[in-house]
């Protein structure tokens, strides 16, 4: 899959046109990690989002005692690192590859060029982020409810 076709699959740019797809697909980058690396610590700063081409990671959570949970499994096109992009904190929990992935990476200073040249573009990438935010904890509430 070229970076076009995995752009235009991903949530995060839907309602995007074709020159807005084709700048993202100058600015992102390809990163690959191999079965069990870790992508990113939770308590890591982040600055970037991935999108997921190939394969899937699970997202950890480190317990009080240090032991680690699973909250989820993510698969392509799936994207995640998208909060610390949002608000510059810390990495909310570690992204750990199930298998061999290949992700495209999009930079909080990559973000910005794009919303200097596309800020319709921009917004809706954001509006997008924001979809998928609500939708994983509309989820999670339910998982919440389900343990009460």
């Amino acid at each position: 899959m070229n970076k076009t076709e995995v752009l235009q699959a991903s949530r995060l740019f839907e309602g995007l046109i074709p020159d807005e797809i084709e700048m993202l697909c100058e600015i992102t980058q390809k990163k690959a990690f191999k079965a069990g690396e870790v992508v990113f610590e939770q308590g890591d700063v982040g600055d970037s989002l991935y999108i997921l081409v190939d394969g899937s990671v699970d997202v950890v959570r480190k317990r009080d005692d240090g032991s680690e949970h699973v909250i989820a499994t993510l698969e392509a096109p799936d994207f995640f690192g998208e909060m610390s992009l949002i608000d510059k904190e810390y990495r909310s929990a570690s992204i750990r590859a199930r298998a061999d992935i290949s992700m495209l990476c999009l930079t909080n200073e990559n973000l910005h060029s794009f919303a200097r040249v596309y800020k319709n573009g921009f917004t809706l990438v954001v509006i997008n982020i924001a979809r998928v935010l609500s939708t994983r904890l509309r989820e999670t509430n339910e998982k919440l409810a389900a343990k009460m």
